[in-house]
């Protein structure tokens, strides 16, 4: 029999959900913005993007000319950090509900695959929230016992 969450850890449980979700949002536009960073990058456009300068606010300048801040650098950077507050957020919902580990993987891998992190944090929310629904129906509705003749 696997391990079920437990009752009083169900008020935790919303909280990690919550947290998951935004966590999985914020990775995943940013991981969107990585690879079109990388598009840009490493295909024969050779742009980056870079914020202030002399060609205005927001602009893109050949790979290597860039004198203001490297928005292309920046993205990757905040992109792989915030990678690790997704991953925290993974632990402690798949520690909460007491998943397999190889559930924990499959939610890691959203915060490296584009457009998995999206599907898996709609896919996720649904099934938690149905299972606290469930098992606190369950908890306000016990089924009588029936007496033995």
């Amino acid at each position: 029999m696997a391990l079920a969450p437990k009752p009083k850890d169900f008020p935790r449980i919303r909280g990690a959900l919550k947290f998951y979700q935004v966590a999985s949002i914020i990775t995943g536009t940013l991981l969107l913005l990585l690879c079109a960073e990388m598009v840009l990058k490493y295909t024969p456009i050779g742009l980056e993007l870079q914020l202030g300068g002399p060609h205005g606010f927001l602009s893109l300048v050949p790979v290597g000319t860039v004198v203001a801040v490297n928005l292309s650098t920046a993205i990757l950077i905040v992109h792989g950090w915030f990678y690790v507050v997704y991953l925290f957020s993974d632990f402690r919902l798949w520690s909460l509900m007491r998943w397999p580990f190889s559930r924990f993987i499959v939610i890691a891998l959203g915060g490296v695959i584009p457009f998995l992190s999206f599907f898996l944090e709609a896919r996720i929310a649904r099934e938690v929230k149905s299972y606290l629904a469930s098992r606190e129906a369950e908890a306000a509705n016990p089924e009588p016992v029936e007496a033995s003749h």
